[in-house]
């Protein structure tokens, strides 16, 4: 039962190097001569067994100076010219092996910008940092050290084990059952070293993970004053890493000298047999001299062989992982017959008996059989309390998510009808956690639009309220963002990616409480501003603060999932508990016109 085990675990990762050595492909040229100038080292390094037997067998035995001169030149020859081939072999191995990983992270980063938000969510970020670096690395030393040392020392245990038979077959069958016992111990290394490396990458994958959480936290844990705290989490995961690590090492240590100990009993058994062969006439001081150095070219590749297992061990465990993301499925697929969304939409959307849950979660549904419609060029705002599906509703709609049940249709179009890209690009969307990435605040507002006039960067931004800020900036539109925008207010953030998405200026926009830190003024003339400009387009807005709906022409009440109330704010006031529980604990109980009046001053948004 084990060894169909071992046997099923040998041929999934010969399966996964199979893959990836497809890779290995577009440099097929630079591989077959990598290949060629090693198969010429490797002739010639075996010819010098059989030139120092001439040296001594025709030259010094007989006494003859020519000989010993002419064959030192010829060695001599050979060597400078097995050193030019040798390191012309190894510069293309390096470029080979440099361009396979380029080649897999590059495959394995689309793969990931292929993911939905599910299959992002079933993921951690550490892993997937993990794999990009670390175990890429861990398949690109297999590719370099087998084109280099893997495929040299074969070749020469081949080659040396012919040339051995080839000087005395009395001798190499007497070497024999000391080449049986050093491939077996070989073998035993590899088979013990990929389970101990797969520990070791489980683990870093856990210390990954802490770092990755602390670095991205720091603000928080110093706020919190749980430095102790995570350097306890993080001492743990370190402590497995270099615990896991210092067995593999260990492991590794025992194995050079068991090899060396193989190779001086050769040299042992083949002094005393061969000088036994040689008093008897047998066997003549040169050929026993040639048969040692084969045996050493025989035992020297099993060593490198050998010491490549570690190599080999994490490759085998990193091609494991690197595959398993590779073959992960998307969880959102375009249709076999899915089309282009239209190019120009009035932007009209409607549920009809929409649920939906998490497909790696477990209880009930999020959301829950809702139904609603919103006019083209409308506002529809979505109130609810926190874990009501407010955000889940919305990404539902440039199918972020996959719905369990019911229809989403745009303009009389099912959305999974159509291609994802094409749906996306007639939709904004300013998400519930804004990200700025690393650059300019031009760049920040230009992400989705590169090739934007600066005149239309400004114009976006001061529909988002962000134009005065940024100019009271020391270098205005060209301040540098830091990491995750640290040097920017979180109502700057918000207003520089609402101008972002402005920019991109689509049918359907999309604010998932994207005004949350901004105060109540900037969100009215927010509001005005984007009435102005874009009364064409359909606006979905979930928002937290009853403030941010009043002037909305529909408002969606969900409570657990499920939509409990539909209408204006008059209406909800007068048929909704749980609307008019939000407002009194935001407004007070005064439901009177005049309560109301410094929201709706400006009029209603449409």
């Amino acid at each position: 039962m084990l060894s169909i085990l071992y046997m099923s675990e040998i041929i999934t990762a010969m399966h996964n190097i199979f893959r990836l050595s497809l890779f290995v492909k577009p440099y097929l040229k630079q591989s077959s001569a990598s290949l060629l100038l090693l198969t010429a080292v490797v002739g010639m390094d075996l010819s010098i067994p059989r030139l120092i037997q001439r040296i001594i067998d025709q030259g010094i035995h007989h006494h003859n100076q020519q000989v010993v001169l002419d064959t030192g030149l010829l060695m001599l020859g050979i060597t400078l010219l097995s050193v030019f081939f040798a390191v012309s072999s190894h510069i293309l191995s390096v470029r080979v092996g440099e361009c396979v990983a380029r080649d897999i992270r590059e495959a394995l980063f689309l793969k990931i910008q292929s993911f939905s938000f599910g299959n992002i969510d079933r993921m951690n970020t550490g892993q997937l940092m993990v794999r990009l670096s670390s175990d890429i690395s861990a398949v690109q030393r297999v590719a370099q050290f087998s084109l280099r040392i893997g495929t040299r020392s074969f070749l020469l245990l081949i080659g040396s084990l012919i040339l051995m038979i080839r000087t005395s077959i009395g001798l190499s069958l007497a070497m024999l059952p000391l080449l049986i016992i050093t491939a077996l111990l070989i073998v035993f290394f590899v088979i013990k070293m990929e389970p101990l490396w797969c520990a070791v990458q489980q683990q870093l994958d856990r210390l990954n993970t802490v770092l990755q959480e602390n670095i991205a936290g720091i603000r928080l844990i110093k706020a919190f004053v749980r430095a102790d705290f995570e350097f306890l989490r993080f001492n743990k995961a370190n402590q497995a890493f270099t615990r896991d690590s210092i067995s593999v090492m260990k492991f590794m240590a025992s194995m050079p000298p068991i090899l060396t100990m193989c190779i001086n009993t050769g040299i042992v058994l083949v002094i005393w047999v061969g000088g036994l062969s040689t008093i008897r006439d047998e066997l003549t001081i040169g050929q026993v001299v040639a048969f040692t150095n084969y045996l050493l070219t025989t035992m020297a590749p099993m060593i490198f062989m050998a010491n490549l297992t570690n190599v080999w061990a994490a490759g085998i465990v990193s091609s494991k992982r690197v595959v398993e993301v590779l073959d992960i499925i998307p969880d959102i697929q375009n249709d076999a017959v899915a089309k282009e969304m239209f190019e120009h939409t009035p932007g009209g959307i409607v549920f009809e008996n929409v649920s939906f849950r998490y497909s790696n979660a477990g209880g009930g549904m999020l959301l829950d059989n809702i139904s609603f419609t919103v006019e083209p060029g409308k506002t529809l705002a979505i109130l609810g309390a926190t874990g009501a599906g407010k955000s889940t509703l919305v990404n539902l709609i440039p199918r972020f998510y996959d719905l369990s049940s019911g229809r989403i249709l745009i303009d009389g179009v099912d959305i999974r009808a159509v291609t994802q890209d094409s749906l996306l690009r007639r939709i904004s969307i300013v998400p519930q956690e804004t990200i700025l990435f690393s650059g300019t605040i031009l760049d920040n507002i230009r992400y989705g639009v590169p090739t934007a006039s600066h005149e239309d960067v400004i114009e976006a931004a001061k529909v988002a309220q962000a134009h005065d800020f940024i100019l009271n900036l020391q270098h205005g539109y060209d301040t540098r963002v830091e990491e995750r925008g640290v040097n920017l207010s979180g109502g700057q953030k918000q207003r520089i990616a609402i101008a972002r998405a402005m920019l991109a200026s689509r049918q359907i926009l999309i604010f998932d409480d994207s005004t949350s830190a901004v105060d109540i003024d900037t969100e009215t003339r927010i509001q005005d501003a984007l009435a102005a400009k874009y009364s064409n387009c359909t606006l979905l807005i979930v928002a937290q603060r009853i403030s941010s709906v009043l002037k909305a022409d529909k408002i969606i009440v969900l409570d657990k999932g499920r939509i409990v109330g539909e209408g204006r704010h008059a209406q909800l006031m007068k048929s909704c508990n749980v609307y008019r529980e939000i407002y009194d604990s935001q407004l007070g109980c005064d439901t009177s016109q005049d309560k109301v009046s410094t929201v709706l001053e400006s009029g209603v948004l449409r």
